[in-house]
């Protein structure tokens, strides 16, 4: 999304609407609220300042929290050393997750804790509601921030449980002050109910789609219908509901259907490319939630993204630091949908040769040696990651695990250092995730059937993704799967699907399925180049000017005769040269709701801890 950021957006404003003593004023804070929320532009500098605050940054980072975003290391994704979270070492009052932040009564213009934002929403709704602006245009400005306090609540709720539910504005500062602070938190539930109702009231009055380009990237109807069925969707899984109560499944059902069916209405769709789908920007249809981005490099209009830069190897202008590790590589399907080594399935899969009939998101995901990445303004740029002794890898600073994460990179678009102007768009809502929401939900109220959403919705996923038909058209799929095992179907889909979008910790999380990945070591694939008879030397293969000039090679038979693959596939300890991890993953139980932060504890007398960290706040209830 190629937009200004808010302060750049009220300069230009300011001349539109020739009141140069009032909109010269770019903290719209200091002007009487009186006066803001009287004037409708004023009103949307506000709204547009509170989308600037709550949107989610690339990866879905949300405030400064170590557990959103693309965090890969808290996987099988990527690689980690000394991750606390996964080695099992997290000390309470000191490396618990900070999300929950000090105190409730946060008093800033710029607030960059959950609390504080929820602070800025409440105010804003509040002077809304008081404001003499026609019902409709209250309506609109109240739905969208309603919208966003409900992502705040649960973006605390679905890491600690319950928590305080403040729906005004608390005085920031005296004695009074701290006391209408020291509020004790409320059941689970209860904060599951307001985030619901929140959401029902932003379906209810805001647009199936806004119409002009400049209104790209604000709330829908089918975005907030679709926050709400991820919500009730985490409310149904195992770490929330571990008896299984099947009303909240039928909840979670209806809420998606609700969303697909709002968004089919208004155009959303699957879009066509899997690969591309990230450049399409206004009217893309799979952007449910989106964050723009711009490429601009002067300070005052420059919101660049930083994941172009982050992905990209060091010797073209990255940092290379989303690094897929083996485990991950090695768990894409064949391109039938088949698992590799499947014998049933129609391709045959070697280790050695692991990149070929791949399930097409493959290669629109990880990077390899010898692919071809169209980088640096190079269409025909080969990527080598090979080492040329034990201790040398081919290229400067090459990926540590072997792999790159090429998604939503650009290709053949930015020349060397540029990259760090990256503006393609954040979907941290994607059409792909509604289907495959609605398909988790129908297999939780017993929709098995090959013609139902359980199966249904991994089918779309597939389908777009360019798998073939097979028997059946089923996309490599088994017909007549339990409940069970058509969970496991979507929880792997989703790992394929959204992988490196961080959504993959929180699906291991809400299904209580970090188990999965206990004792595990994580593993990079090495690949050496051999010596000996018949096999160029490291300058032959880099001389552009011989005959064994690797670029020109055919990659099938380099890997076959000129490259030894070193790599370990039972993610244990024993390949000293393979392991990336120090410890073995070790993820603790108790981590099923991380505890309240001792220093907010301290700051609240009535907030009470989880009963999994020595308290007595149940967070189930």
């Amino acid at each position: 999304m190629k937009h200004l950021k808010i302060y750049t957006i009220i300069v230009g404003l300011v001349c539109l609407a020739s009141c140069r003593k009032v909109l010269d004023k770019t903290d719209l804070s200091k002007l009487e609220p009186d006066l803001v929320f009287n004037d409708s532009i004023l009103v949307q500098l506000n709204m547009d300042n509170i989308y600037d605050n709550n949107l989610p940054l690339w990866g879905g980072q949300n405030t400064g929290s170590v557990l959103s975003g693309v965090q890969s290391q808290l996987s099988e994704e990527g690689q980690s050393t000394g991750n606390k979270f996964m080695e099992g070492t997290m000390s309470y009052g000191t490396d618990e997750p900070k999300d929950y932040g000090t105190t409730l009564n946060t008093n800033n213009t710029q607030p960059s804790t959950n609390w504080g934002k929820i602070r800025q929403l409440n105010t804003f709704i509040k002077s809304i509601e008081n404001s003499p602006l026609p019902d409709y245009t209250k309506r609109k400005f109240i739905s969208q921030a309603k919208f966003f306090r409900a992502f705040r609540f649960w973006d605390l709720v679905r890491i600690y449980g319950g928590v305080p539910l403040v729906l005004t504005s608390l005085d920031g500062v005296g004695q009074e002050s701290r006391d209408s602070a020291f509020l004790p938190r409320n059941k689970t539930s209860e904060c599951i109910d307001q985030i619901v109702t929140d959401l029902d009231f932003a379906i209810a009055n805001l647009p199936g789609k806004w119409s002009a380009n400049t209104d790209w990237g604000k709330i829908t109807k089918g975005a907030a219908a679709a926050f709400k069925g991820r919500v009730l969707l985490y409310w149904a899984s195992p770490m929330f509901n571990p008896t299984d109560i099947s009303s909240r499944w039928q909840a979670a059902y209806d809420a998606n259907l609700q969303a697909k069916t709002i968004l089919d209405a208004n155009g959303f769709a699957l879009h066509s490319n899997y690969k591309t789908m990230w450049f399409a920007e206004f009217n893309n249809p799979e952007a449910v939630m989106v964050t723009g981005y711009n490429t601009a490099t002067g300070d005052q209009q420059k919101k660049n993204n930083g994941w172009d830069k982050s992905c990209r190897p060091s010797y073209l202008g990255g940092s290379g630091s989303n690094l897929p590790t083996w485990e991950l590589v090695r768990s894409y399907p064949m391109k039938d949908g088949m698992m590799p080594g499947d014998a049933t399935g129609t391709y045959t899969y070697y280790d050695s040769l692991f990149y070929k009939n791949r399930d097409p998101r493959f290669d629109a995901t990880i990077a390899y040696n010898g692919c071809t990445w169209p980088l640096d303004g190079n269409p025909n740029l080969k990527l080598w990651t090979y080492y040329e002794t034990a201790t040398k890898s081919t290229e400067t600073s090459a990926s540590n695990t072997g792999f790159y994460c090429r998604k939503a990179v650009s290709e053949g678009t930015f020349t060397f250092g540029d990259s760090q102007y990256s503006g393609t768009d954040w979907m941290e809502i994607r059409y792909a995730e509604v289907l495959l929401n609605l398909a988790e939900s129908a297999v939780g109220i017993g929709k098995t059937g090959i013609t139902e959403e359980g199966y249904t919705g991994i089918i779309a996923v597939r389908k777009r993704a360019g798998i073939t038909a097979g028997t059946a058209s089923l996309y490599g799929l088994s017909a007549g799967m339990s409940r069970a095992q058509l969970f496991n179907a979507v929880l792997f889909e989703r790992k394929i699907e959204f992988a490196f979008e961080g959504k993959r910790f929180w699906d291991l999380y809400r299904w209580k399925r970090m188990s999965d990945l206990q004792g595990w070591y994580r593993n990079r694939l090495r690949i050496l180049l051999k010596t000996g008879t018949g096999i160029p030397t490291a300058a032959a293969l880099k001389d552009a000017t011989g005959s064994s000039y690797r670029d020109v090679q055919n990659l099938d038979s380099m890997m076959t005769k000129f490259f030894t693959t070193i790599r370990n596939n039972n993610h244990d300890n024993s390949n000293a040269t393979t392991k990336l991890d120090t410890n073995p993953i070790n993820f603790l139980s108790t981590y099923y709701f991380f505890p309240v932060p001792l220093l907010a504890i301290t700051n609240n007398p009535n907030l009470k801890q989880n009963n999994n960290w020595a308290g007595t706040f149940d967070p189930l209830q």
